[in-house]
């Protein structure tokens, strides 16, 4: 797996999540909405800047991600959780995020 994000990454010059939105599900699982955000190395072909609608299933254990469930459609993560759309709680200063990139190597 992680030679295959490596590969996956080589051809891009920036490619990061930016969340938008955090819904607790239960006391181990959070879901993230957000943004995959790309633009490709000068010397890949150009389609122009990638952004996407996508989310992010954190499951959580003692503080730890214990797994991650990439998807690259939001909707999608709704159809597999059967949920109907995105109702999220303001977070609050108590409340902490899911890592950013759960640590996945460039």
């Amino acid at each position: 797996m992680t030679e295959g994000w490596r590969q996956f990454r080589r051809v891009w010059a920036e490619y990061h999540f930016a969340p938008q939105k955090y819904r607790e599900l239960d006391g181990e699982r959070v879901l993230v909405r957000g943004r995959f955000i790309g633009r490709r190395k000068a010397s890949e072909p150009a389609e122009g800047p990638t952004r996407s609608n996508a989310a992010r299933l954190f499951h959580i254990r003692d503080g730890k991600v214990t797994r991650l469930v990439l998807y690259a459609e939001a909707d999608s993560a709704l159809a597999d959780l059967g949920l109907k759309e995105w109702r999220c709680r303001r977070r609050t200063a108590k409340a902490s995020a899911p890592p950013r990139d759960a640590g996945l190597a460039k």
